[in-house]
């Protein structure tokens, strides 16, 4: 039987270079088929450069140079400094024409490059992003950066399109309504102190008028105002009805400083009226209670005992309140009348005259006092009605019976904004008048 010629043995696999034994047939490691190893070629080993020629290997190569004297290394060459030839013997650095379409003239680069700014992208990538707000309507889809809901495409409630507020025991709260683009009406609650230590709560409430120009403005600078000169004016002595009519006025002098815009805005909108609102407020202190307003937005008292009467404070600013104070029609017939809610008296720059109103009541028993915008008198006119919506416990839960309140309002059509704030009445010392 004829054999192969036998070759020796290597001592790795070729395939995969793991070690192998005298004798063996097939890689232990991946199995490769050692009978058909290929006789090595005879070729000579490369060295690295710091390598050391393998002694008896046929090369004559170069015994190393002595050391330099005095220790130094010897000079270095480097590969671009010796001259030599490509494959077919012409010099490498023999100058050569330069190509058509291609330029050498290219200026030296230079040593360094300036680093490029980062890109704020990807620096802003890098910050966690802050977790998107859920829906108001839904509870399941996140807003986008539009405002509306990327599950049911709801709009999301702005900052002032809801608002509430709590100092000490009284609250407020506004709401933008069902069918109004934005919330015009604006609120200011607050609570300080008298000379003599005792408390004293304030509430002022605003509504724009929509027929004006920048209504959300005006009310919002006119409950500013008023407030801030409220609770200046009550720790100095000022009597709260002084104090009151003082608060107004400031109102009003901040909704006409909104009047005075450049000309050239005037020139866009020639026929807008300058910005106005509506303001009623009420004080609260030991046994007294104070209320002031122009315009259409009301006071009420809600006496604790609803078997007690309960009344409107207020008397309201409008054509309505003229027909009936002339005797030409009932209250009935008056604000059925689409001429009822035109309003004769206003804060704003185009005002006929300021007459700020005031009173002041000693209610013989404790109650709540609510203060509000027609957006929700409109769906509890009378002071029965009004008494009817105000929950039992207004007293000891303010913000929650401002929040049932502004509700009364939603569920009844919401046609406009609606604003309420509820102020309890303690237990009156005891000597105090009746309202």
């Amino acid at each position: 039987m004829s054999q192969m010629p036998q070759q020796a043995a290597p001592s790795k696999c070729p395939s995969c270079a793991e070690p192998l034994e005298p004798g063996d047939l097939f890689c232990g490691a991946c199995g490769y088929d050692l009978s058909v190893v290929p006789v090595p070629p005879q070729d000579h080993p490369t060295l690295t450069m710091t390598g050391s020629p393998v002694p008896g290997d046929g090369v004559d190569w170069p015994a190393p140079e002595p050391a330099g004297s005095g220790g130094t290394p010897g000079e270095v060459h480097l590969p671009a400094d010796l001259p030599g030839t490509d494959s077919g013997g012409k010099p490498l650095h023999a100058e050569e024409p330069a190509a058509p379409g291609v330029r050498f003239d290219r200026p030296p680069e230079p040593d360094e490059y300036p680093l490029q700014a980062p890109d704020p992208r990807a620096a802003a990538a890098a910050v966690p992003e802050e977790p998107q707000p859920v829906c108001v309507a839904c509870r399941a889809g996140r807003v986008d950066s539009d405002g509306y809901c990327e599950n049911c495409g709801h709009a999301q409630p702005r900052e002032r399109d809801h608002m509430e507020r709590e100092s000490g025991p009284v609250a407020a709260v506004s709401d933008r309504g069902l069918r109004h683009h934005r919330n015009e009406d604006a609120f200011t609650v607050g609570r300080t102190a008298l000379p003599d230590g005792a408390p004293a709560d304030l509430a002022i409430v605003c509504d724009g008028v929509s027929s004006a120009t920048r209504p959300d403005e005006a009310s919002a600078a006119a409950a500013q105002a008023a407030g801030d000169t409220l609770l200046a004016a009550l720790p100095r002595g000022t009597h709260p009805q002084q104090a009151m009519h003082e608060a107004i006025v400031a109102a009003a002098q901040a909704v006409n400083a909104l009047a005075g815009e450049p000309a050239a805005d005037r020139e866009h909108a020639p026929h807008q009226n300058a910005p106005a609102c509506t303001i009623v407020g009420a004080v609260v202190t030991s046994g007294l209670l104070v209320v002031g307003w122009v315009g259409d937005s009301r006071a009420y008292w809600v006496p604790a005992d609803r078997g007690a009467p309960a009344a409107r404070l207020t008397e309201d600013d409008s054509w309505a309140a003229q027909m009936v104070a002339a005797g030409l029609m009932n209250e009935a017939e008056a604000y059925a009348d689409e001429r009822a809610h035109a309003i004769t008296g206003w804060l704003g720059a185009d005002a006929y005259e300021l007459e700020p109103h005031t009173a002041s009541f000693k209610p013989d028993r404790p109650g709540v006092v609510v203060v509000c915008t027609d957006g929700l008198w409109n769906y509890a006119e009378t002071a029965e009605e009004m008494a009817e919506a105000v929950p039992a416990d207004a007293a000891e839960r303010p913000l929650h019976s401002a929040r049932v309140l502004v509700g009364h309002a939603l569920d009844g059509g919401g046609h406009d904004n609606v604003t309420v704030a509820v102020l309890p009445f303690p237990v009156p010392p005891q000597g105090a008048g009746s309202a």
